[in-house]
């Protein structure tokens, strides 16, 4: 931790995990140690670069402030990993009372006679954090499971066997899962055959009415001409007759 005679600063150095095309944050906290109020202000030499929230500020008696520095996204990566921009941070004794409003450039400025307490900050990049690695997959089914060994010397193959009933549980399930789902298969093949037999036999049926009806209302005219032409000739033999 910077320690200074009227704030102290944590960290000393302001460290980004560096990644590509990726904007950064890092975080500044700064201590008043005193029971006055204390100005500060936040410079760059890449102020393009960066992003300072806030850049001035109040820190109250004996209170702490955060201050977030953001690095843009980067195109390309420095030789070597290596950042030559450096921050500067100015803290002077504010008046009782004082808010961000009432700080003003005169403030910081040397020459006006005040007090000025400065601390410099190094850029640092760090390689980002690695995501955590896979677990390892239990051996396959058929395969002799390994067995742990404890710190007096001991086999244990209580994790081995919990695995193992896991997966037997597992398969057994998976095995009765296929077994409903063919059953229902089954059935429903069963019931569309069932349904497609019976619209066949109502067609059937429903030709044969057809026909029924087609042969019964042709026969009616032929037996009337029948019975007519019988008529007719007898009517004929009668009147040749007499």
């Amino acid at each position: 931790m910077a320690s200074g005679g009227l704030v102290s600063i944590e960290p000393q150095e302001l460290k980004f995990p560096f990644e590509l095309k990726k904007q950064i944050s890092c975080s500044l906290q700064l201590s008043n140690k005193t029971d006055n109020y204390v100005a500060f202000k936040v410079k760059t030499t890449n102020p393009k670069k960066y992003c300072v929230r806030p850049n001035t500020g109040i820190v109250l008696p004996r209170s702490t402030c955060d201050v977030i520095v953001t690095m843009q996204a980067q195109r390309e990566a420095p030789p070597d990993m290596q950042c030559k921009d450096k921050f500067l941070l100015q803290c002077v004794v504010a008046g009782p009372g004082a808010t961000a409003k009432d700080i003003t450039p005169d403030m910081f400025n040397k020459e006006s006679g005040n007090h000025i307490e400065e601390s410099k900050l190094k850029v640092v990049y760090v390689s980002p954090p690695q995501p955590p690695s896979p677990v390892p997959e239990g051996s396959e089914e058929g395969s002799s499971p390994r067995a742990s060994v404890s710190d007096n010397g001991n086999v244990s193959r209580t994790h081995v066997d919990s695995q193992g009933q896991a997966s037997r549980g597992y398969t057994e399930s998976q095995d009765k899962t296929w077994e409903a789902k063919s059953l229902i298969l089954k059935l429903t093949e069963e019931k569309n055959s069932t349904i497609q037999h019976n619209n066949k036999l109502r067609q059937e049926l429903e030709l044969l009415r057809r026909q029924g009806s087609s042969k019964s209302s042709g026969g009616v005219p032929f037996l009337y001409v029948m019975i007519v032409g019988l008529l007719g000739i007898l009517l004929g033999y009668l009147l040749r007759k007499t």
